[in-house]
């Protein structure tokens, strides 16, 4: 094990990963920016350098700063936690030069899942289904309506460098593509740095699964089950849950199986979540994989009782996995919600300040993951996650009775403070939430409500047959792309017409 892992990051993914580390006996550098000088992370860390000022890009994606703050401090390893450098194959190559351990995979396998479009291409040849669309990027517009005429409308052109919820425009005719994909080259072009773009049939009416997986460096790996990250705005999750609800068995285990071995495939190492996208048919849709700990990590601790970062820790300096697939076991329901300092009656605003109050909450099974504390001045110049609450109980029914009870109880205040936890409690008392029926598509219903007596739960079941969908066999996942022997732009094929034939939204 390291003796001192630097950490490259801040808020509550510095002090999670900082606990973590003490627990394993290995002292901690936390870098800083002047912005975050009095923070939690910083007080609480055995070192401290401070490696800019407020802006991000001269801060914590500085990553010549970083590096030099390992070297002063002698650190071994960088734990990059999410966002920032997390995922940034040329910063973990830096370090690798520099004679420190990057907590992650290696940058080669890195690089090549960042861009979407290799990661697509890799995974099809994994054996892994693609939504319907183009595998390889599309330089003109005209290649770009090609595809969308073999798959059909809606569409998504999708940056293949992007993440985070950028770089991505949704598509409904012909005549809305060619500006759509132009607008989207140009942003993904400022965004990223890479104007590539693909184009995939848009699944307006899905449910977001991933699945979380962790590999060593020799060769073994397991899955830790699926969580449903179904509630978003703006491809930016608020709720998220382990297991998925209200999907068969048989496509649960289906969809942990065939991420594990996507990542096998490619000499994945550490923790790293395998994203799907499920249809009203239980086929699945491989979307990304991503090479770091996940924001919503805990609702797998909570039903695995397994410590992610501890292992994270442990791949890293090279210990095989003390875990075999059948050592896993999933117990009950965890499920977490993202506290944001955010105004939901201002269209989502940041709505940062000083916090006069802040009690989290308690009880059984209550766990809260936060940097808050009172006095503490929320910056506008980071993300807004203040907190994230997750509950564990038996039963679905009790998680979400007991998650909306903690949030409840979470005070948050001061000046032009406002969050997110009044929207939240809003969707656990939706009753298509509330019955697993929920899509992508729920945040949407929830701020443009649909015409008045409509039900949202007395939908057909979710494999569109009118059959039980506790009793139905498995649905195996059965899409692939080919390459066109003519040297065209493969084109991964629409299902047939028939009971399970893709539905117009």
């Amino acid at each position: 094990m390291f003796e001192k892992v630097l950490i490259a990051n801040r808020g509550e993914i510095a002090l999670r990963v900082l606990r973590a580390c003490r627990e394993l006996g290995v002292r901690t550098v936390v870098v800083h920016s002047s912005a975050d000088a009095d923070s939690l992370p910083v007080r609480l860390a055995d070192e401290t350098v401070r490696i800019g000022p407020a802006s991000s890009r001269q801060s914590y994606l500085n990553a010549a700063a970083i590096v030099e703050a390992a070297r002063q401090t002698g650190a071994q390893a960088v734990h990059p936690g999410y966002g920032f450098l997390s995922e940034d194959a040329d910063f973990a190559e830096i370090c690798a030069q520099n004679g420190l351990t990057f907590i992650g995979p290696p940058p080669q396998v890195m690089a090549a899942l960042a861009d979407k479009s290799t990661a697509r291409a890799l995974m099809s040849r994994a054996g892994l289904p693609l939504p319907p669309g183009s595998v390889r990027t599309l330089p003109t517009a005209a290649d770009a309506l090609d595809v969308a005429a073999e798959v059909g409308y809606p569409v998504i052109v999708k940056a293949a460098a992007g993440g985070g919820g950028r770089g991505m425009t949704v598509v409904r005719s012909a005549a809305e593509l060619p500006r759509a994909y132009a607008r989207t080259r140009a942003a993904a072009q400022v965004a990223f740095g890479d104007d590539r773009v693909y184009v995939e049939r848009y699944l307006a009416d899905a449910r977001h699964v991933e699945v979380q997986v962790l590999c060593d460096g020799h060769g073994n790996g397991i899955h830790l089950g699926t969580r449903d990250c179904s509630v978003q705005r703006r491809h930016q999750k608020l709720i998220e849950e382990a297991p998925a609800p209200a999907l068969r068995p048989a496509t649960l285990d289906t969809i942990a199986e065939i991420a594990l071995r996507g990542a096998l495939s490619v000499g994945f190492t550490g923790a790293g979540t395998v994203e799907f996208l499920v249809d009203e048919a239980e086929r699945c849709h491989f979307l990304e994989i991503n090479c770091r700990i996940q924001v919503e990590h805990p609702v797998t601790e909570l039903v695995t009782g397994i410590d992610l970062v501890h292992e994270q820790l442990r791949v890293a300096a090279g210990t095989p996995l003390r875990w075999r697939q059948e050592d896993v076991r999933l117990h009950g329901v965890a499920v977490e919600c993202r506290v944001n300092v955010e105004d939901p009656d201002r269209d989502f605003a940041p709505a940062p300040g000083r916090l006069e109050r802040f009690r989290p909450p308690g009880g059984p099974f209550t766990r809260v993951d936060t940097h808050g504390h009172v006095g503490y001045l929320v910056s506008p110049h980071y993300d807004s996650l203040l907190a994230k609450v997750a509950v564990w109980a038996p039963d679905r029914d009790g998680a979400l009775d007991r998650l909306d009870r903690a949030l409840g109880e979470f005070e948050v205040a001061g000046p032009g403070v406002r969050t997110t936890i009044p929207f939240a409690r809003r969707v656990l008392r939706d009753a298509a939430f509330r019955a697993g029926r929920h899509t992508t598509a729920l945040v949407d219903r929830l701020l443009n409500p649909p015409d008045a007596g409509a039900d949202p739960v007395a939908a057909p079941p979710r494999d569109g047959t009118g059959a039980d969908p506790d009793r139905a066999g498995p649905v195996v996942p059965d899409i692939r792309a080919d390459a066109d022997p003519a040297g065209r732009t493969p084109v991964t094929a629409a299902p047939a017409a028939g009971p399970n034939a893709w539905r117009n939204p």
